[in-house]
C-alpha cells in the first residue's frame, strides 16, 4: 500500500523498546491498539510489502493514515497500558469484550470478632477472605441458600456485642446460635467460620470429617438434638458437593477457556472451579469474527477480563499456548497477589476440563445463532405490523414509577442489534408533575429526552408502556421538542384480556398480537426491562429517603456528613454492614458509629 510522507517518517524512527501502538484513519479515529516487546519490528511487519495478512488485518492496513507510540519500561507495562488503552477506547479492529460488569464474590472478613458474609463486587487487600467470582447471579444464590441452610452463621447487621436483650427468629429456627444476646462464644462462631471457609475452598473431607466427629460426640453424650441438626448439615453438604464437583483430583482454584466457532461466529467461555467445585461460568460471543485467531480472542478475553477489580485464580487453562504466555503470568501474579499459572493442558483432568469448557461455548454458540435468527423474524415481524419503512435496528422504551404520586420517576432503555444496550439506559426524576399524572409525566420524560443534546443515537422506533393516553402524550412532547417523525407506538393490554396489543398513532383500533409471535415476545421483553428499570429506581429513592430520614435520628450525624454516607453506601443495609474502620474512614467518631448502630438495628431488616 502507498505510505505517506508523513507516516513513513513515524515508521523510519520507531523506538526499538516495548510499548504500545495506536493506529488511526485520515479522520483521527483510533483503529487499533496493540503491544509489542519491540515497537520498532513489530509495527513495521504490517507495512512489510508480501507480508501474509489475514483478511481484517489487510482491510486494517488500508486504512491506517497515523500511528502514535507509547514506550513503557517492559513488556509487562505495555500489556498493562494496552489493556487500559482498549477499555478506555473500545477500538474497532480490536477483539472487545461487550462486557463491563463487576462480578459479585463472597467477602468474609476473618478478622472481626464476628464475620459474616457478604456480597461484593471489589477485591480490596483488607484482610478478608474473597470467594469468586459468581455468575451467573443463580450461582450466587445457590451457594448462599446452602451455607444458610448448612451453617448456622449471623446474616443480620446489627453490631454483635452479646448485649442484646433478645434473639430474633434466626436463633428460633436454629439459622444462627445468637451470638448478639452472648448465647455462643467467639470462639464457638469462630468455629463455623472455619468449617464455611472449608466448603467454600472445597476442603470436603476436613470439613464432613470434623462434622461427623461433633455429631459422634453430640451423640455420646446424648445430645441427640444437636446430633440430629449435624446429620441433617453433613447430608446438605454431601448433596450439594455431590452435584457440584467437577474434579477430585484437586482443589486449586482455576479458571478455564473454552473457544468454539460456527460459520463466523465464536463464543468463548470461562469456566470459574473453586476448590474443584464448578461455581459459574461467563459467556462471551463474536458474531462475526472468522478472521480472528484462537489466539488473539483469548489474549484479548484475558487482558480485558481480569483488567477489572476481581481477583485471578491460582491457575488459568487456555486451549493453545500464547507466545507471551510469562508476561500474562507475571501481570496475573500482580494481581493477585501470589502466583498465578498459564497452563494449556494436553491431556489429564486439566485437559477434560478444557473440553467442558469447550463443549459448554458449543452449545452457547449454536443458541446465540438460534436466537439471532429469532430475532431477525421478531424485527421483520414488528416492521410489517407497525408499518415501517426499515426494520429497526434500535429501539427506546420508556415506562413510569410511582407510588400515589410520590418519588415519580421514569426510565428509558434501549435494545439495539438484538441486544439490550445498558450502557444507553436512563434515569428521570419527574420534575414538572404534581402526584400521580401518568400521562404528563410520560410527556416530560420523553420532551428531555429528545430535547437534549447528549450525544445518544435516535431510535428507528419508540416503544411507550400504555395505550391511547400515554401514547397521545408521548406524541405530544415529541411535536414540542421538533421530532414528530419519530415512529412511536403503545403497548397494552386490556382490562381482563391476556392479549398484548400495539396502539399506533391515529389509529384508534389497537392491533392484537398473538401470544407466541417473535414480535410479541421482543416488544414484551423491551416493556417489562423498562418497567424493572423504573421500578429498582423507584425503590432506590424511596430507600434514601428513608436512610436520610433514620439517619436524622443519630445525634452526630449533620447534613454533610448524612450526605457522604448517602453518597457511599446508598442503602441503610449497606452502611450497617460496613465495619467501624469504614465508617470511621467516612468521618464518625465511634460513640456515633455506636448510636447510629442502635438507631439502624430498629429500622433495618435482618438479611436473609
Amino acid at each position: 500500500m502507498a505510505v505517506s510522507a508523513d507516516l513513513q517518517s513515524k515508521l523510519d524512527h520507531l523506538p526499538d523498546q516495548p510499548g504500545v501502538y495506536l493506529f488511526r484513519d485520515d479522520q483521527g479515529e483510533l483503529l487499533y491498539i496493540g503491544k509489542a516487546a519491540a515497537l520498532s519490528s513489530r509495527v513495521r511487519s504490517y507495512f512489510q510489502k508480501g507480508a501474509d495478512h489475514s483478511p481484517k488485518t489487510a482491510v486494517l492496513v488500508s486504512h491506517i493514515s497515523d500511528l502514535e507510540t507509547i514506550v513503557t519500561r517492559s513488556e509487562l507495562g505495555a500489556l498493562i497500558l494496552e489493556s487500559n488503552l482498549i477499555k478506555r477506547h473500545r477500538p474497532r479492529f480490536n477483539v472487545v469484550l461487550r462486557d463491563d460488569k463487576q462480578y459479585p464474590y463472597l467477602r468474609l472478613p476473618i478478622k472481626e470478632d464476628f464475620p459474616r458474609l457478604s456480597i461484593v463486587r471489589r477485591v480490596q487487600q483488607d484482610g478478608a477472605l474473597y470467594y469468586g467470582p459468581y455468575t451467573p447471579a443463580g450461582a450466587l444464590r445457590e451457594t448462599l441458600k446452602v451455607i444458610k441452610k448448612a451453617f448456622p452463621l449471623a446474616t443480620c447487621t446489627i453490631l454483635i456485642d452479646g448485649k442484646a436483650e433478645r434473639a430474633c427468629i434466626e436463633f428460633e429456627i436454629k439459622r444462627c446460635m445468637a451470638p448478639c444476646t452472648g448465647n455462643q462464644s467467639k470462639e464457638d462462631y469462630h468455629h463455623i467460620v472455619a468449617q464455611v471457609r472449608q466448603f467454600l475452598e472445597g476442603r470436603d473431607r476436613e470439613l464432613l470429617d470434623d462434622l461427623r466427629v461433633q455429631m459422634e460426640a453430640a451423640a455420646e453424650r446424648e445430645d441427640f438434638e444437636e446430633a440430629a441438626r449435624l446429620r441433617d448439615r453433613l447430608f446438605n453438604i454431601e448433596r450439594t458437593l455431590e452435584k457440584q464437583r467437577i474434579t477430585q483430583t484437586t482443589t486449586t482454584d482455576q479458571d478455564v477457556i473454552g473457544l468454539a466457532r460456527q460459520g463466523s461466529a465464536v463464543d468463548l467461555q470461562i469456566l470459574f472451579v473453586r476448590g474443584g467445585l464448578l461455581i459459574g461460568r461467563k459467556d462471551f460471543f463474536w458474531p462475526h469474527s472468522a478472521d480472528a485467531g484462537d489466539e488473539e480472542l483469548v489474549r484479548s478475553a484475558i487482558e480485558q477480563f481480569y483488567n477489572k477489580d476481581g481477583q485471578p485464580p491460582k491457575e488459568l487453562l487456555i486451549p493453545s499456548d500464547l507466545d507471551d504466555a510469562t508476561v500474562i503470568e507475571e501481570w496475573l501474579t500482580g494481581k493477585r497477589g501470589n502466583a498465578v499459572r498459564v497452563v494449556a493442558p494436553e491431556r489429564g483432568v486439566k485437559h477434560q476440563l478444557l473440553l467442558l469448557a469447550e463443549e459448554n461455548a458449543a452449545a452457547a454458540v449454536a443458541n446465540h445463532l438460534r436466537d439471532e435468527e429469532i430475532g431477525r423474524q421478531a424485527i421483520e415481524e414488528l416492521k410489517r405490523l407497525v408499518r415501517l419503512d426499515i426494520a429497526p435496528r434500535r429501539i427506546e422504551g420508556f415506562d413510569i414509577s410511582n407510588t400515589m404520586g410520590n418519588q415519580s420517576v421514569a426510565s428509558m432503555v434501549v435494545w439495539e442489534d438484538g441486544q439490550m444496550k445498558k450502557a444507553d439506559y436512563r434515569r428521570f426524576k419527574i420534575q414538572t408533575v404534581t402526584g400521580a399524572n401518568d400521562f404528563a409525566s410520560m410527556q416530560e420524560v420523553v420532551m428531555r429526552r429528545y430535547r437534549d443534546s447528549e450525544n445518544l443515537a435516535r431510535p428507528d422506533l419508540i416503544l411507550i408502556d400504555g395505550g391511547l393516553g400515554q401514547l397521545a402524550a408521548a406524541m405530544e412532547g415529541l411535536r414540542q421538542v421538533g421530532h414528530q417523525g419519530l415512529a412511536i407506538i403503545g403497548l397494552a393490554k386490556a382490562r381482563g384480556e391476556k392479549d398484548e396489543r400495539i396502539f399506533l398513532p391515529g389509529r384508534k383500533n389497537p392491533i392484537v398480537l398473538r401470544a407466541n409471535s417473535p414480535a410479541t415476545h421482543l416488544v414484551q421483553r423491551i416493556r417489562d426491562e423498562a418497567h424493572r428499570f423504573a421500578i429498582t429506581f423507584h425503590r432506590n429513592l424511596r430507600g434514601k429517603a428513608l436512610m436520610a430520614s433514620s439517619l436524622d435520628q443519630v445525634g452526630g450525624i449533620g447534613e454533610i456528613t448524612r450526605t457522604r454516607l448517602l453518597k457511599k453506601y446508598g442503602s441503610l443495609t449497606n452502611v450497617a454492614a460496613a465495619t467501624d474502620d469504614e465508617l470511621i474512614a467516612a468521618g464518625l467518631n465511634t460513640k456515633t458509629i455506636a448510636q447510629m448502630r442502635k438507631a439502624l438495628s430498629k429500622t433495618a431488616p435482618s438479611r436473609s
